[in-house]
């Protein structure tokens, strides 16, 4: 947990890569994440899905790891106040559990007050819609998942995406930059 600068506004939930594919907690633009939200005054909590580190279970193709965010997400706000914000943040297949989460919060009235999605994985689930304010990063050079198909995935919902040239789908060199987009477009 990344513990908010100042005053805690709220609280951020931010999701790994595929735990298949070696995602972590400790994944670089997963931590650049939480840190950045930090920084934005949110504790931020970084859990590791199931079946990564020391965590019990084994991957459940989605169903389980949202089940897993859910579970941290109500943790963290049994020892918030119930008007703090709620922010999901994700990267790769970690953005894509996050709409899925989203989708469940707007559901039971409780709606997360704000989304950043980077990289998110579209090419390989059906995603819902998000937020027209949700914040969607991409690299320009992201060979995992194309940015073409993150274009298409929001041209009907007509979200804007930020795109960072010549970043590709870990930003290697760029986490810097990703931080400042974080920060400079939330609006605060």
């Amino acid at each position: 947990m990344d513990a908010a600068q100042g005053a805690a506004r709220g609280t951020a939930l931010v999701a790994h890569p595929h735990p298949l594919f070696g995602g972590s907690l400790d994944n670089k633009v997963a931590q650049t994440l939480a840190r950045s939200l930090a920084e934005l005054g949110y504790v931020a909590w970084r859990p590791n899905f199931r079946g990564v580190g020391a965590s019990e279970g084994r991957h459940d193709e989605g169903r389980g790891e949202v089940a897993d965010l859910a579970a941290v997400l109500a943790h963290a706000r049994a020892g918030a106040s119930i008007a703090d914000a709620v922010v999901l943040a994700g990267f790769s297949f970690g953005a894509a559990m996050q709409t899925l989460l989203a989708e469940q919060l707007r559901a039971q009235g409780r709606p997360a007050a704000r989304m950043v999605l980077v990289g998110i994985a579209v090419n390989h689930f059906t995603l819902p819609a998000v937020p027209a304010d949700s914040l969607l990063i991409h690299g320009e050079r992201d060979e995992t998942v194309p940015l073409a198909a993150v274009l298409d995935w929001a041209r009907p919902h007509e979200l804007p995406v930020i795109v960072l040239p010549g970043a590709d789908h870990f930003f290697h060199g760029r986490l810097h930059l990703l931080r400042t987009i974080v920060q400079k477009n939330w609006g605060v």
